[in-house]
């Protein structure tokens, strides 16, 4: 089952989309949105999967157009965004010149960002200082139901409801002197943007294997392939890993959105691996591009994002289908 929320007001109107994504149901008669969906799950999930049964149908509902949707949660109770690919971490520390510690390993990292505007998947980056450094991270999330404190990782595997794609902005050139004051990420981590639809992880089919998503996260730049990371590798903390993190200390409420962090695969030598162009997996963010450029040549070479510039993230299925709809953004002035 596919769910994505029409813009309108704060919180969408929840519809029902094909899995094809092209007709979708407006889902009135069950919730009017996502949230009040996921507050009643249990209700529901079988009346929007009738909904979705009826998509089956040729002709039935209306097209679905993606440059109409909002993200599936316009806004969220919490947005939690971890850093499951360990290599992306070293590799973006190594830009900064800080060492690693090797606790990140067996310890998941972890920020709590801002939820109370996501980005829809067609809506413009807002940059107001092209000096900031503005990164684009393609990453996977899940959006869970109720989590109580302290759920074992099983619990927190049965808590998962939905799966999505996510682009979570960086702000690069602010991250340092943010960090340097030992309180976190704020002004350098605006609104992210996640994908048109959320899918349930029965419908995601041997590309779910019920914690982590497999299959290449397709990141483009100006329509240039950046990169095709397999979500499925080199994640050393699986999503109900995440979650049980998460919920270490405190309950997590139906709607919290928990992150993958940047999706990012080793080469085959252990290494960073290759861009695309040149025939690797390339990569899921420019600071990572940048870091590569560093080793090999002592500099970065590729600018950070700038007004005008292109971003899209996908997943295709085995059969070549988008499975969430595409994240097409452009850069622009806020």
């Amino acid at each position: 089952m596919k769910l994505a929320s029409l813009k309108s007001g704060r919180d969408g109107r929840l519809v029902v989309v094909s899995d094809d994504l092209a007709r979708c149901l407006l889902a009135a008669e069950v919730a009017p949105t996502l949230q009040a969906a996921l507050d009643d799950w249990g209700r529901c999930e079988p009346l929007l999967r009738e909904l979705a049964e009826r998509l089956v149908t040729p002709g039935a509902g209306e097209p679905f157009d993606a440059a109409k949707a909002a993200a599936p949660l316009p806004r969220a109770y919490q947005w939690a965004d971890g850093s499951a690919y360990v290599n992306h971490v070293e590799l973006v520390r190594k830009a900064r010149g800080a060492q690693m510690p090797q606790s990140f390993w067996t310890d998941p990292l972890m920020y709590q960002g801002g939820s109370d505007g996501f980005l829809g998947p067609r809506d413009p980056i807002p940059l107001a200082d092209e000096a900031w450094g503005c990164d684009l991270e393609a990453e996977v999330a899940v959006i869970v139901g109720d989590v109580p404190q302290g759920a074992s990782r099983e619990a927190a595997a049965e808590a998962i409801r939905l799966v999505l794609l996510v682009n979570d902005v960086s702000l690069r050139n602010l991250i340092p002197g943010e960090l340097d004051k030992g309180f976190g990420f704020f002004q350098s981590k605006p609104a992210s943007a996640l994908s048109p639809v959320a899918v349930t992880p029965d419908a995601l089919g041997a590309a779910w294997d019920g914690a982590r998503l497999h299959g290449a996260m397709e990141t483009f730049l100006n329509d240039a392939p950046l990169g095709r990371a397999d979500a499925g590798v080199d994640m050393t903390f699986d999503f109900p890993s995440l979650i049980a993190h998460a919920a270490k200390t405190r309950a997590l409420a139906a709607g919290t959105v928990i992150g993958s962090g940047t999706v990012s695969n080793r080469g085959p030598d252990g290494g960073p691996g290759r861009p695309v162009s040149e025939g690797g997996l390339g990569y899921s963010c420019l600071a990572e591009v940048r870091t590569v450029e560093t080793i090999l040549s002592g500099a970065p070479k590729t600018p950070f994002l700038r007004r005008g510039d292109r971003v899209r993230i996908e997943m295709r299925d085995a059969a070549g289908r988008s499975i969430f709809g595409a994240i097409d953004q452009q850069v622009a002035a806020p």
